[in-house]
């Protein structure tokens, strides 16, 4: 007799619950009551062992490993049908309130640069030049300027791909200290090197990569995850910017000191859950 497992609201998260089950060898059946998704299952033998799968999908349903079991396990057989699909619903999904607070202010300030030139934006949001220093904003505040399109796109994709679900999962505070520690002490080694005419997420995107990767290699059943591909991708981004291939003007200390934040940040944090 078929077991009814959960229902939920939302069709499309029940159907990457089947197909990641489908690559474990476990067939689950998505019935439709109302606007709810109902999970069934025949095999009455591998109930503890879904129920222990559910349990870790709730906790991070936007888990890659779920997106890659649909890719690898999905079908044009699927009972689901798609409603119109909404690019605000998807973003708030992953998002917390600091995590599209952040996005929003580094919106408005890159609209102002436009508008108004980068002079006025540095004016009063660069890193504190000399008798600054106790305009305490500043020392975070130039985590929200951006200089270019490309610029403001790359970090703010990256940041709402790594820091939605750090908040998400983690916490606000968590999300909050890692940010503020790696936007500081980035900040506060670039301008060793270039002054104070420097700006963008970039030194608090690092830490995010380098706390999620480090999470997930040291807690691999944990509800954070980033793949070794896309480190790798970083790493060598890194990489170009000191020799230049590129022909960009990239703040490289603050990225470096920014994956070392995360790196030292998320080794901490996972020997306090192995201790």
């Amino acid at each position: 007799m078929a077991i009814r497992l959960t229902a939920l609201s939302q069709p499309r998260l029940a159907q990457a619950f089947v197909d990641y089950m489908q690559t474990q060898s476990i067939q689950l059946e998505l019935r439709f009551s109302g606007q709810e998704a109902e999970l069934w299952l025949d095999d009455e033998s591998r109930l503890t062992e879904v129920q222990q799968a559910l349990d870790v999908f709730i906790q991070n349903p936007m888990h890659p490993r779920y997106q890659a079991a649909s890719w690898q396990a999905g079908s044009t057989s699927s009972p689901l049908r798609y409603a119109r699909f909404s690019y605000l619903q998807t973003l708030q999904q992953r998002a917390g309130p600091l995590t599209l607070g952040v996005m929003i202010t580094c919106i408005v300030v890159y609209l102002w640069m436009t508008i108004f030139g980068n002079d006025r934006a540095m004016m009063w949001l660069s890193y504190p030049d000399v008798g600054q220093k106790g305009q305490l904003w500043r020392w975070v505040s130039h985590a929200f300027l951006h200089f270019s399109l490309l610029h403001i796109l790359f970090n703010l994709m990256w940041w709402w791909y790594l820091g939605g679900p750090v908040e998400k999962i983690l916490g606000t505070r968590k999300l909050l200290t890692l940010a503020l520690l790696s936007a500081v002490a980035s900040g506060w080694i670039q301008s060793f090197f270039s002054g104070i005419y420097f700006g963008g997420l970039s030194g608090v995107v690092y830490a995010l990569m380098g706390y999620v990767w480090l999470y997930g290699e040291r807690v691999p059943s944990g509800p954070l995850f980033m793949q070794r591909g896309l480190m790798a991708f970083a790493l060598l981004w890194l990489i170009a910017g000191y020799f230049d291939i590129l022909g960009l003007r990239i703040a490289n200390a603050a990225h470096v000191v920014g994956l070392v934040i995360g790196l030292v940040l998320a080794f901490w944090d996972t020997q306090q859950k192995k201790a």
